[in-house]
C-alpha cells in the first residue's frame, strides 16, 4: 500500500502516520461505522473524482441507520474529499471516506455517547482485481439477509461476511467469491455487484434490500442502456448464470472485472464481447473522454 502524506480527521490535515484513534472506539468493537469506495483518474483536464456527490450522498444514508445526527453536511465533505486530493498531489487513486465512532463509553446501546469522527484517505491503488478474466468460486458463505440487517447499506461491520468469503475463496486457489442470498439466487461478490450476458441480454440481480446498490453498478446499467442494450434486473439462479454467454463484477475498486469461470465452470465462450464493451466505455468515461458523461466527473483544480 502506497502511502500519501495526509488524512483529513475531522476537519484538519493530519499526517498519514499521526491518524490514530482510541483502542476503545466504538466502531473498532463493533463495527458501527459507514464507508465509501470512491476512485479518481487523470484526465487531460487533470484528476477527476467519479460520482463524487453519488458517493458522499450514499455515505450519509447509509450511517443514517445509527439515527445519529452529522455535524458535517454531504457538500462539506465533498469539499474535503476534493482538497485532500490537491493536498496529497494525487492523480489518480482510490478514496476512502469514512464515518466512525470513537472514544466514548462501551455498550451496543450507548452509540450516542460516542463521538462522530470523518476521516478522508487517499493513494494510489490499482484495478482491484487487476482487470483480467477471473476464475470464482460460490461461496459457502450467504449474503446477509435483508430482514437481520440493512443489507443495502454499506456498513463496517458488514464487511466480515465479505472477509470469510473473499478468504475462502483465495485459499481454495479461486481470485474471487459470489455469494448467494438466503433463497440460493445470485447476491452479489464480497465488494462487487454481478452481471451475465445471455443472447445480448444484460441481467443484474434485484436490489429489493438485499444487495449493495453499487454506483458503478447504476452506471453500467445506464451506460448500457444509452447504448441499446437490454438490462433486467431479476432474481437470478446459479443454473442460469452456469448457461450465460458472459458475465463480470462491478464495482469502484475492481471497474468492469470479466469473469472467466465460476467453481470451474468456463462462462460462454470466453470472448466476454459485450463486456468488453462496457468496460471500454466506462474506462472512457472515468477518463474524461466521453463528454456526454462529463457530469459524472468532478475535476480537482
Amino acid at each position: 500500500m502506497k502511502k500519501t502524506k495526509f488524512i483529513w480527521l475531522n476537519g484538519k490535515f493530519v499526517r498519514w502516520e499521526k491518524a490514530m484513534v482510541h483502542v476503545l472506539s466504538h466502531t473498532l468493537h463493533y463495527g458501527s461505522g459507514a464507508f465509501e469506495g470512491i476512485k479518481c483518474y487523470n484526465t487531460n483536464k487533470g484528476t477527476a473524482i467519479f460520482r463524487l456527490n453519488a458517493h458522499i450522498t450514499r455515505l450519509f444514508d447509509s450511517f443514517s441507520i445509527f439515527n445519529i445526527k452529522i455535524k458535517n453536511t454531504i457538500k462539506e465533505i465533498v469539499k474535503a474529499t476534493i482538497e485532500i486530493i490537491k493536498k496529497n498531489k494525487l492523480k489518480e487513486g482510490y478514496i476512502r471516506p469514512i464515518i466512525f465512532f470513537g472514544y466514548g463509553v462501551m455498550g451496543l446501546h450507548n452509540i450516542h455517547k460516542c463521538k462522530v469522527n470523518i476521516a478522508i484517505a487517499c493513494w494510489p491503488w490499482p484495478a482491484y482485481l487487476g482487470g483480467k478474466a477471473i476464475k470464482v468460486k460460490v461461496s459457502n458463505y450467504i449474503r446477509l439477509h435483508k430482514d437481520s440487517v440493512k443489507a443495502d447499506k454499506k456498513i463496517t461491520g458488514y464487511y466480515i461476511n465479505s472477509i470469510l468469503a473473499s478468504l475462502d475463496a483465495k485459499r481454495s486457489g479461486y481470485d474471487e467469491a459470489l455469494l448467494l442470498d438466503f433463497k440460493g439466487n445470485i447476491a452479489e461478490g464480497p465488494g462487487e455487484n454481478f452481471f451475465i450476458v445471455k443472447d445480448n441480454i444484460i441481467k443484474t440481480p434485484r436490489i429489493k434490500g438485499q444487495i449493495l446498490p453499487g454506483i458503478t453498478r447504476d452506471s453500467i446499467i445506464k451506460i448500457a442502456t444509452d447504448l441499446g442494450y437490454k438490462v433486467i434486473e431479476k432474481e437470478i439462479s446459479l443454473n442460469e448464470v452456469l448457461k450465460a454467454d458472459e458475465a463480470f463484477f462491478t464495482g469502484t475498486a475492481a471497474e468492469i472485472t470479466p469473469i472467466e469461470s465460476i467453481n470451474n465452470k468456463k462462462i460462454g465462450t470466453g470472448k466476454l464481447e459485450i463486456t468488453g464493451v462496457l468496460r471500454k466505455n466506462y474506462l472512457d468515461i472515468v477518463h474524461g473522454k466521453n463528454k456526454k458523461y462529463e457530469n459524472w466527473l468532478t475535476y480537482v483544480k
